[in-house]
């Protein structure tokens, strides 16, 4: 996954644990564990994200360490 593409599950799956949170549902408790670990995951996204932004935009990595990035974040100068 590139950059973007974190950020954007990021944004998915926060919108999805905040739709396992509605009140009225039968099993509330299953649906907050749920969306607890639907957040998590977010996180991971979100943080993957920002890794991907610094990386490839810092500008004092060696030639071959921004390549590293740049393959790792999935882009192409």
């Amino acid at each position: 996954m590139t950059g973007p593409q974190h950020y954007r599950e990021a944004e998915r799956l926060q919108a999805h644990a905040q739709e396992l949170l509605v009140t009225g549902v039968p099993d509330a408790g299953e649906n907050l564990q749920r969306a607890a670990s639907v957040l998590a995951d977010a996180q991971v996204h979100a943080t993957l994200a920002v890794a991907s932004v610094l990386g490839l935009s810092t500008t004092n990595l060696s030639t071959a360490d921004m390549q590293t990035w740049r393959d790792v974040a999935a882009t192409r100068p």
